[in-house]
């Protein structure tokens, strides 16, 4: 399989088509070889448009998702950028093209290992993986003014919120009742806004679980 074309047909039919402008990312998109970031029997499917299995219950998102999120979170060349359940670290390797540091989050060690080797193999040197809980965002390197969530979540844990600097964007799949919406919030002070972007099946992550609400 030639994986060059096959990323350039997935940037020319999912990513160009569904309103993503951004050049930069567009480019980041063209030159990173996403099938690096999966286990060798899913490589096939490294540039279709639907998520990838990458371990028990996690996946590598969609590519035109993906990108619509980075794109929407606004990435500059001098910022901060946490990815909070990073996989095998695609998309913190998207977002090492566009940002100054990336800090990738991923609860799940072997994951964790696979994503700090990838990046390595790539010679991306400005994206760091951290273990730990992914609810718990990642406090030692914060503020970020960057946030992306890899994977759909119940809800927003205020950890995160509070580790977003002043003008923070966090981008993120919201489930509504079991109805995916691409959301972006904007940190203002002490005050966050959101808004819904587009409609996005996303497969969870894990630990975002709104609580049971007794109804009668």
């Amino acid at each position: 399989m030639d994986y060059a074309i096959a990323r350039q047909h997935m940037v020319d039919s999912q990513v160009r088509t569904n309103k993503v402008t951004d050049e930069r990312l567009i480019e980041a998109i063209r030159s990173l070889p996403r099938e690096r970031f999966l286990p060798e029997r899913a490589r096939a499917r490294a540039y279709l448009d639907d998520d990838v299995e990458i371990a028990p219950g996690r996946y590598l998102m969609e590519p035109m998702v993906t990108a619509r999120l980075i794109q929407a979170a606004d990435a500059k060349p001098d910022d901060m950028a946490l990815v909070v359940g990073a996989g095998t670290g695609y998309a913190a390797a998207l977002l090492a093209r566009l940002v100054n540091t990336v800090v990738a989050l991923e609860s799940e060690p072997s994951l964790a290992q696979r994503a700090s080797a990838v990046l390595a193999e790539l010679a991306i040197d400005n994206a760091a993986v951290v273990e730990g809980p992914l609810n718990a965002g990642c406090a030692k390197h914060a503020p970020y003014n960057a946030l992306y969530l890899d994977g759909a979540v119940e809800q927003v844990p205020p950890a995160l919120v509070s580790q977003l600097a002043d003008g923070g964007r966090m981008v993120g799949v919201l489930l509504d009742r079991g109805v995916g919406r691409a959301t972006l919030w904007i940190k203002s002070g002490n005050a966050i806004s959101h808004r819904v972007l587009f409609d996005a099946n996303v497969t969870p992550l894990p630990g975002f679980a709104a609580p049971a609400r007794f109804v009668f």
